[in-house]
């Protein structure tokens, strides 16, 4: 089996809780708290643990709440890399409001990190690299990284004959999408960016499929996955292109859904499955993952039972 890198430069501490209804002004009294590491590779990793898979997790951990996650993550069995991190490590908020189903989510922006923060992250990461290794850049950068880190870091991915899978938004996605040729292998995207990215409506599966193989054409990954929701993903080389979609289950918390979709497709891919079947498991601990409440991810036990009813069509 590959190894895998997972990298969290902005993790956070996720607290999630029930409130009967969402009021403005009135103090609410929650129930059902639950307190759990989170953060992009943080999530990729805790997903591959419980699919009964390895990674090693290089995670920025700053202050108190720094301490509490490197505390929990050693309980959930998550090999941690730990970098010290600037400040003190952010907090995320999810609320149920029961009487609704509706799902209120907050999160911080995070620490200001220095260019020689940086620097020695990058230099952190470089020293963790290995021939053949599968690097996940996954999650939001903190503020005052350069846009174009993941860039930097997919030259010395490729420099010491690994491969990066990429999961981000915002500047760091345009930098990838702007710089990033012949640098990443996979590159997962949701439906809200892609679109942005195409700036039209992909109404269909199969118009997410020829704008996903049209960015695999030019290069910029040999890869191109785009999440569709209740309707799966699809995903697109520069030769083929396919849609995969689990059976329809009761939609809990979508939190950490994406990251348990990489979770499962890395270890897919570090154990020798083909795209198609590591794109069906991806897709199976997804929609797993929705099935849990708050900040939980994917169950095993149901992410190998949605597998067995995941389809896939060749589009």
């Amino acid at each position: 089996m590959r190894k895998i890198l997972t990298i969290t430069l902005n993790p956070a501490l996720d607290s999630a809780s029930e409130v009967g209804e969402v009021v403005p002004d009135l103090k609410l009294r929650c129930e059902n708290p639950s307190l759990e590491p989170g953060g992009g590779g943080v999530n990729v990793s805790r997903a591959i643990t419980l699919l009964g898979g390895e990674s090693r997790a290089f995670v920025a951990l700053g202050g108190a709440t720094g301490n509490m996650m490197a505390e929990i993550l050693a309980e959930h069995g998550v090999n941690v890399q730990r970098f010290g991190g600037p400040g003190m490590t952010r907090q995320s908020t999810a609320i149920l409001e029961v009487s609704t189903g509706r799902q209120f989510r907050f999160g911080q922006p995070g620490p200001l990190w220095q260019a020689e923060d940086a620097a020695r992250a990058m230099v952190g990461i470089e020293a963790l690299l290995e021939v053949d290794m599968l690097v996940v850049a996954t999650g939001s950068l903190p503020p005052g990284v350069p846009d174009d880190f993941y860039v930097q870091l997919g030259q010395r991915v490729k420099a010491a004959g690994a491969e990066m899978i990429v999961d981000t938004s915002g500047v760091a996605q345009q930098a990838i999408l702007a710089a990033g040729h012949g640098l990443v292998k996979v590159l997962r995207m949701d439906r809200h960016e892609s679109e942005i990215l195409a700036g039209e409506t992909l109404a269909t599966p199969q118009a997410a499929a020829r704008f996903a193989q049209s960015i695999a054409i030019q290069g910029l990954a040999e890869l191109v996955i785009m999440a569709r929701g209740a309707e799966g993903s699809v995903f697109a080389t520069a030769e083929r292109r396919f849609h995969c979609v689990s059976p329809k289950g009761a939609v809990v918390s979508k939190v950490g859904a994406g990251d348990s979709f990489v979770g499962g497709l890395t270890l897919g891919l570090a154990r020798g499955l083909s795209l198609e079947d590591a794109g069906k498991l991806a897709t199976a601990t997804a929609a797993a993952a929705v099935m849990t409440p708050g900040s939980q991810l994917c169950e095993k036990a149901t992410t190998e039972r949605l597998l067995e009813g995941t389809s896939l069509t060749m589009l």
